[in-house]
C-alpha cells in the first residue's frame, strides 16, 4: 500500500502558495477551510487540500459534516487521506475527481 498523503504543507509552505501571511492560514484552518495535524510537533496540511493555489472548495462542508459525526480533526484527516472500501480511493482524491455528493454520504453514513 502506498502511503495516504504524499506531500505534506508546513504553515511557511503555505504562506508561499497562497501568498497570504502565516495569520491568515491559520484563520484558513479555524474556518475549517482547511484541516492540519500535528507532525513531529509541526502544523502541515496535505498539499492534496489544494488546488490552483486556494483551499479546495469542497473540503470545508466535508470537514464540517465529519466533526458533527463526532470525528476528531485527527480522525477527519485519517479518514480523508486513507482508501475508503466504498469509494475505492482516499475520499480526498474522490472530492478533488468531483465526487463531493458521494464523499458525502459515505461521511454521513459514518454518523450512524
Amino acid at each position: 500500500m502506498t502511503e495516504p498523503v504524499s506531500e505534506w504543507l508546513t504553515i511557511p509552505d503555505l504562506v508561499d502558495l497562497l501568498g497570504v501571511p502565516p495569520s491568515k492560514v491559520h484563520r484558513l484552518i479555524e474556518d475549517r477551510q482547511l484541516l492540519a495535524t500535528r507532525i513531529d510537533g509541526v502544523l502541515r496540511v496535505p498539499a492534496a487540500f489544494l488546488r490552483d493555489g486556494e483551499p479546495l472548495h469542497e473540503l470545508r462542508g466535508t470537514i464540517m459534516l465529519l466533526a458533527d459525526a463526532g470525528y476528531s480533526d485527527d480522525e477527519a484527516m485519517r479518514w480523508l487521506t486513507s482508501e475508503d472500501d466504498s469509494l475505492g480511493v482516499a475520499p480526498i482524491e474522490a472530492l478533488r475527481a468531483g465526487r463531493k455528493a458521494e464523499v458525502r454520504r459515505v461521511a454521513q453514513a459514518l454518523a450512524f
